[in-house]
């Protein structure tokens, strides 16, 4: 999906070493001697994803990982720092190295990942893209939309996937293009487009921000898979490894009914070998990582599971209401799994 970012110097954030000059664990070091993590985010007005409230307060699914990574490194899950990043700016704050990586629901594609020299380290949601429509339209599927115009962001894969699929089912459009989410939502209050266009969980999210949230709807059709997750630059291996093993480690959690609750007493009682292998009773698998043993015990006790968290800022159980949908363990039919910890 998109990622957004804001000028570098409006941050206040220190540049790290150039990309080009790194070495393995240099991004590490860099975070162990500022004492923080630098996570770019959203403008903090991604419901469920990385919002920021009035007092201050950062949370989501995006944030809550953020924090997990700080507790794998540092012990402490406060010890981040949360840079608002719009899309356009996004990719270059992290090329740059003004920030230690994104968690700004950006769309793992083929060029990113190749082009730019980013590794996307997971997914921490499988999305689709999809269409929100003000309900007086009438509109019921994407076919009734031929000849309407559609709110997307500028720059995006949304705008690229918006113009391959209209094109291929030969249906007229009129792009209204905004470099934000707001200024779209705005866009179709104002009755500017007949439609707004983004990955359906950010739909959902958006919904709630509209004046009359019930006045629209998401139509039932998606156009494009959209795999969301953290980034990071491809020259630092061993801190690819550790943001790419947090995300694991609140999967398999999950899949071991470990829970915010009861980690540690599972590492303590659990005689099941890779439960004792993930919260460090046996072997050295922390040490791998340059971490301490039992460093998924500090992560899982600071944010929880991965469903934990879906559902604390996604699910039934958030105003966002957002089906788990693929997002689901393998085990319930879903595509979340983590690999096996041996």
């Amino acid at each position: 999906m998109n990622i957004k970012h804001a000028a570098c110097a409006a941050l206040g954030i220190g540049l790290l070493a150039s990309p080009a000059a790194a070495s393995e664990g240099e991004t590490i070091n860099a975070i162990k001697q500022r004492g923080e993590v630098v996570c770019g985010t959203s403008t903090g007005t991604a419901i469920g994803l990385s919002t920021l409230d009035n007092a201050g307060k950062w949370s989501g699914l995006e944030v809550d990982y953020c924090r997990a990574v700080a507790a794998a490194l540092l012990g402490d899950a406060d010890k981040v720092r949360f840079a608002p990043l719009e899309f356009k700016n996004a990719f270059a704050a992290l090329q740059s190295g003004s920030v230690d990586l994104l968690a700004r629901a950006a769309t793992w594609t083929y060029t990113r990942d190749t082009e730019l020299k980013f590794d996307w380290v997971g997914v921490y949601m499988y999305d689709g893209q999809g269409f929100l429509v003000k309900k007086d339209l009438g509109v019921t599927k994407l076919a009734e939309l031929d000849g309407a115009s559609i709110c997307v962001s500028a720059g995006t894969t949304t705008e690229l996937n918006l113009a391959d699929y209209f094109r291929t089912h030969s249906l007229g459009y009129t792009p209204i293009v905004a470099n934000s989410r707001e200024q779209n939502l705005a866009n179709l209050e104002a009755g500017r487009c007949d439609a707004y266009t983004n990955e359906r969980g950010g739909l959902a999210a958006s919904r709630l921000g509209l004046g009359q949230p019930d006045d629209y709807v998401i139509l039932p059709e998606i156009i494009s898979k959209e795999p969301l997750g953290p980034i990071v630059r491809q020259n630092d291996p061993l801190f690819r490894d550790v943001a790419a093993w947090t995300l694991h480690a609140l999967v398999a959690a999950e899949e071991f009914g470990i829970t915010q609750e009861n980690v540690s007493a599972s590492a303590e009682a659990s005689q099941n070998p890779e439960i004792q292998r993930l919260l460090g009773k046996t072997g050295d698998f922390g040490a791998k990582l340059g971490l301490s043993n039992d460093w998924a015990v500090t992560v899982i006790s600071a944010v929880g599971n991965y469903g934990e968290i879906f559902e604390r800022h996604l699910g039934a159980g958030s105003p966002v209401k957002l089906d788990r949908g693929l997002n689901t363990l393998w085990t319930d039919g879903g595509l979340l799994y983590a690999p096996p910890i041996r």
